[in-house]
């Protein structure tokens, strides 16, 4: 299910941690008073608002890296993408290409089409180009193990996006570094986010892809969370591949419309394009774009994702990672990997974006990130 072991512990460190939160609440809720009482977790419930708010009103100031090594010229790389209908990482390999082209490096794209032999075929075909480095844009490295342990043997350096539960280096797979914001903070934020806004009374819908062990550890770090609250009740853990989701959402949607007509007021998905798929099933019924049920992308704000949110149509907010921005920090990494310095060890801040504090953006990513990438690659 995950990773790797090292990984594998951290997540269950996390479960475990989330669980201790749980039992925390329901022992000091017989104390409550008021509104939040209903809910049963008055505490919880507190918490969440005030992180809530706290995302909401986040800065996006840049407070990464101002300092690196000078760009290494001459330099190829190859973003092998899990698949290139997922949003988030089509978003990240734009940023690639833009900060390739900053930096004066050549990029290709080889998608593998959401399918392990497809996968398999792209990153292999990747190691027979002998690029500077190799991105593994948004699947399980060890899918590929063979392709991986080929490119350790010709020296072509690796670096993740979204490839393992943490950022930062992993040694097993071996990997320069993997750019993503903590997962745990962001389950955490979508979860606190309905937590919130429903006043701890909410029947909840999670949509996720457990084939992808990145997005299996977040959607159940959400529930986790989601649990904290007895008044939030998780009514269906909807497992939807994402390169079927635009086939099987729609279907999945109108199955837990028929089951839960009243009941289902908040859905979480970890990727947001299931809202996307979901709309037209919506739309049959007469749901308002607006909702309920209203729904909360736990990554990844892609444009379309921004539309959904600012018009209303079946999407309330996301919890953003900035694509771009990861995209520019992909290259920078490798600059570094190139110059025999360590990795910069920068993790995006988590966010929550809404109507009301988007101002009609279609994405999210800290103010002067190019700038700051650009004067260090001047040197």
């Amino acid at each position: 299910m995950y990773p790797n072991r090292k990984t594998a512990l951290a997540a269950a460190a996390l479960l475990a941690a989330a669980a201790t939160a749980v039992a925390g609440c329901e022992s000091g809720s017989s104390n409550a008073t008021g509104p939040s009482s209903a809910a049963g977790c008055p505490a919880v419930l507190q918490e969440a608002k005030a992180a809530v708010q706290r995302a909401e009103s986040k800065g996006t100031s840049w407070n990464g890296p101002t300092t690196g090594p000078k760009a290494v010229p001459g330099k190829t790389i190859v973003y092998v993408a899990q698949t290139m209908t997922n949003p988030g990482v089509a978003g990240v390999a734009k940023g690639v290409k833009e900060a390739a082209q900053a930096i004066g490096w050549d990029v290709r794209v080889i998608d593998g089409e959401g399918t392990p032999a497809g996968i398999q075929a792209a990153l292999s075909q990747a190691v027979t180009l002998k690029p500077s480095g190799i991105v593994i844009g948004g699947f399980d490295p060890l899918l590929t193990s063979q392709q991986v342990a080929r490119a350790e043997e010709a020296g072509i350096p690796l670096i993740g996006w979204h490839a393992v539960s943490s950022p930062g280096p992993s040694t097993s797979p071996k990997l320069f570094t993997n750019i993503t914001t903590k997962v745990e903070e962001v389950a955490k934020a979508s979860a606190d986010w309905v937590v919130a806004q429903s006043d701890g009374d909410a029947g909840v819908v999670v949509f996720t892809d457990d084939s992808i062990p990145f997005a299996a550890t977040k959607s159940r770090l959400i529930e986790r969370r989601l649990a904290a609250c007895p008044g939030v009740k998780l009514l269906a853990h909807a497992n939807i591949p994402i390169p079927d989701a635009s086939r099987r959402t729609p279907q999945e949607v109108s199955s837990l419309l028929s089951r839960f007509p009243k009941d289902w007021t908040y859905s979480v998905a970890i990727n947001d394009l299931y809202f996307d798929d979901a709309a037209p099933a919506f739309r049959a019924v007469g749901r308002p774009g607006a909702g309920p049920p209203f729904n909360i992308g736990a990554g990844d704000g892609d444009p379309s994702a921004f539309r959904r949110i600012n018009n209303k149509q079946f999407q309330s907010a996301t919890v953003p990672e900035p694509l771009s921005q990861q995209g520019w920090q992909i290259v920078d990494e490798f600059n570094r990997a190139f110059a025999r310095q360590p990795v910069s060890g920068y993790v995006a801040p988590v966010h929550i974006a809404t109507a009301a504090n988007s101002s009609g953006a279609t994405s999210w990513n800290p103010q002067g990130y190019q700038e700051a990438y650009e004067k260090i690659w001047r040197g």
